[in-house]
């Protein structure tokens, strides 16, 4: 998990992400004004939403081991606390969370680091810091859901062998390789609607964005804050 800010005129918010380490697939993503308990918790709360099934499969065959040697679905952040009030409210004992991780952790030889989120924040830094700033948070909002979807379910990850982060979690929209439904969407006048989280998408686009759970989810699998 971790959050990047995002400046709107003389104001500016906060995109928050969750990035699954395995399949680099964006599993949550809200643009707030303030990392608020409550926008934290709306943010986490999708995670819970898509993946909680899997979570507590996972938690079933691991909580009659000792507390030290389960192999949970693991969290990583860095140190902002309100991760973690909010994570101890919705995943407690259910999963673990690796919290105040350092943005150099390779350099400090951690296992579980936030690299991969890091990574995608900096993409976003490349691609707006040519446009100064947005006009208003809504347009934000637009840009940066917009951005997710491209990267889960458009653009070839490098670290993938050139699939994109939704094949490699197999969540499966039907687009093909030319992706021409999704050009469509994105060049038609349709107005957008508020998905159940809140966030703004094309109404022909809502039914598929909604994965079955944590993609290609295992024992090991760590969820980057």
């Amino acid at each position: 998990m971790d959050e990047k800010f995002i400046r709107v005129g003389k104001q500016h918010g906060y995109e928050l992400n969750a990035i699954d380490a395995k399949t680099k697939y964006i599993l949550a993503q809200l643009y707030c004004v303030k990392r608020s308990i409550p926008a934290c918790t709306k943010f986490l709360r999708q995670i819970k939403k898509t993946c909680y099934e899997q979570i507590l499969d996972v938690y079933e065959k691991e909580r009659h081991k000792p507390v030290k040697k389960r192999k949970l679905i693991t969290f990583v952040s860095d140190g902002f606390e309100n991760y973690k009030n909010c994570f101890n409210k919705l995943f407690y004992r259910t999963c673990k969370l690796v919290f105040g991780v350092p943005i150099a952790c390779k350099k400090y030889g951690l296992k579980h680091n936030n690299n991969p989120i890091e990574r995608y924040n900096g993409g976003i830094m490349d691609r707006t810091k040519t446009m100064r700033d947005f006009g208003s948070h809504e347009g934000a909002e637009n840009f940066l859901n917009m951005r997710q979807i491209i990267h889960n379910f458009v653009n070839p990850h490098q670290s993938l062998k050139g699939i994109t982060p939704a094949e490699a979690a197999d969540v499966d929209l039907k687009l093909g390789r030319n992706n021409t439904e999704f050009d469509q969407i994105c060049r038609s006048d349709e107005k957008l609607t508020v998905s159940e989280d809140g966030r703004r998408w094309p109404v022909s686009f809502l039914p598929a964005l909604r994965p079955a759970g944590l993609p290609s989810c295992d024992s090991a699998a760590a969820i980057c804050l």
